[in-house]
């Protein structure tokens, strides 16, 4: 089998530049899983007539074999390839390498970044095209019936394609779906049940399969739906949005809004796969994209600052949605996130970084009215509002402030909270925060240099009625 798929692979035609000796293939994979016959490691040498131009090989079974991003090699080739097996990495800060932002945007295999939380590790795969490819959602499909729950933006873009995605091939399988109101105020219980309604109606089993299409809202709630039904199905995620590609759909938290707060009601339940293709943001409104980079900078603020840096670079390449930037920020953003997944899944600590601003944020949408403002804004101006109380506890320097101010505003988010809001609406809402214990109001607040952050009850509560003065009305 592997003779021929090699015989098949030096078949394909190719497109070289000037010739130059290279070796490749260190990135070779197969699933082992449905490839188990691949050996650990080949060595081979080719020969040709002429150049030719290395293009992906789907295996019949599901093996990859990716091209490099640009290649050029004379008549004579000589490639070897060591640990052809499925790469399952813990992608921590310093294991991010500053590469080139264009690194995927040629290939049509999907970079994949791995969630490693044992028997329960999934793969994140990001790329262009990801719908066009059935095997990617079809591995990890259980049972002979799927539940698409999406959304009314949605739904007229993407749903005909992933449910064709979902059946290629593939004549046994039955997909139902179920389109929900759009937007952040129907993140609630009776927009809940909707999904339980059509799930119990389909007479979906437990070895059934939930599909969530959409943003945040979307995923958050086919996941909490996912949980629940039967007491817990399985279930994938296809982000739509920057934010849920970036953040919400990575981890494993789903849940609801309750009028009191945000994501108050949920649990942490993890999918089988995230599928980002990154096509869907062609259709992102502007004022989506915008949004969704307030999660991007967070990563670079809290944990990565050759993140932040590059960032400062290309906030307006991202903006105008580059295809190559985009790549690699969702890509950059995914490892940060599957990193710290992987260290805290259920957020006893470390996870809780991820939240800078958000305690700040939530309070906004919950007092300003949910939907009111997008969750990217929200967060953009309780990051300010947490930089802002950090440099009054002198754990910061005003470079940081100054900076973080800086980026917001080139990403076209706010900096400064709704007018309506008032200290005591901050303090109120504050208070049922999840991350308050034993009535102690916990916050992740910046401290030292750039890319550090601590997650603390241990502050002075004058900075914090500082800054909520110097940022609400009394």
């Amino acid at each position: 089998m592997l003779h021929t798929l090699l015989q098949r692979f030096l078949s394909s035609s190719v497109f070289v530049s000037s010739p130059t000796q290279i070796s490749y293939f260190s990135s070779i994979r197969f699933d082992p899983d449905r490839f188990p016959m691949a050996a650990n490691t080949i060595s081979l040498s080719i020969s040709s007539s002429s150049p030719k131009t290395l293009h992906s090989l789907q295996t019949p079974r599901g093996g990859l074999i990716p091209p490099p991003t640009s290649i050029s090699f004379p008549k004579s080739l000589s490639l070897s390839s060591t640990a052809i097996s499925r790469s399952r990495v813990r992608a921590g800060p310093s294991q991010l390498i500053n590469e080139p932002a264009n690194a995927m945007t040629s290939s049509p295999i999907p970079t994949i970044v791995e969630v490693d939380l044992g028997n329960r590790s999934y793969p994140i795969y990001i790329g262009a095209g990801l719908l066009d490819q059935s095997h990617l959602l079809q591995r990890h499909v259980h049972g002979k019936k799927v539940l698409v729950v999406t959304n009314e933006r949605v739904a007229p873009l993407y749903l005909d394609k992933t449910v064709h995605a979902l059946t290629f091939g593939n004549p046994n399988l039955t997909v139902e779906s179920v389109i929900l109101p759009d937007g952040e105020k129907y993140k609630d219980m009776d927009t809940l049940m909707k999904v339980f309604d059509k799930a119990i109606e389909s007479r979906l089993d437990r070895r059934s399969t939930f599909v969530a299409l959409g943003g945040g809202v979307i995923g958050d709630m086919c996941g909490y739906a996912a949980a629940s039904y039967l007491r817990g199905v399985n279930f994938i995620q296809i982000p739509t949005t920057v934010m849920s590609q970036v953040d919400s759909s990575v981890g494993g938290k789903t849940g609801i809004n309750h009028r009191l707060g945000k994501n108050l009601i949920g649990a942490f339940y993890q999918p089988q796969c995230v599928l980002v293709d990154t096509d869907t943001l062609n259709t992102l409104p502007d004022r989506e994209m915008a949004s969704g980079l307030a999660e991007v900078i967070k990563y670079g603020l809290i944990r990565d600052a050759d993140f932040f840096e590059w960032q400062e670079q290309n906030i307006e390449a991202l903006l105008a949605r580059d295809p190559a930037a985009l790549a690699y920020a969702i890509k950059r953003s995914c490892e940060n996130k599957a990193d710290v997944v992987s260290q805290d899944e259920k957020e006893s600590g470390l996870r809780a970084t991820l939240n800078l601003g958000h305690t700040f944020g939530h309070a906004i949408e919950t007092g300003f009215g949910y939907g009111e403002w997008l969750h990217g804004e929200a967060v953009a101006a309780g990051t300010v509002m947490a930089v802002d109380m950090s440099y009054r506890l002198g754990w910061i320097d005003d470079s940081i402030v100054e900076r973080v101010n800086n980026i917001l505003k080139r990403a076209k988010l706010p900096t400064t909270p709704p007018e309506s809001m008032t200290v005591s609406m901050f303090k109120s809402i504050m208070a049922v925060d999840k991350k308050v214990a034993d009535g102690l109001l916990r916050l992740i607040l910046l401290k030292g240099p750039l890319g550090n952050c601590v997650f603390t009850g241990d502050y002075d509560r004058e900075a914090l009625d500082a800054t909520l003065r110097a940022f609400s009305k009394s």
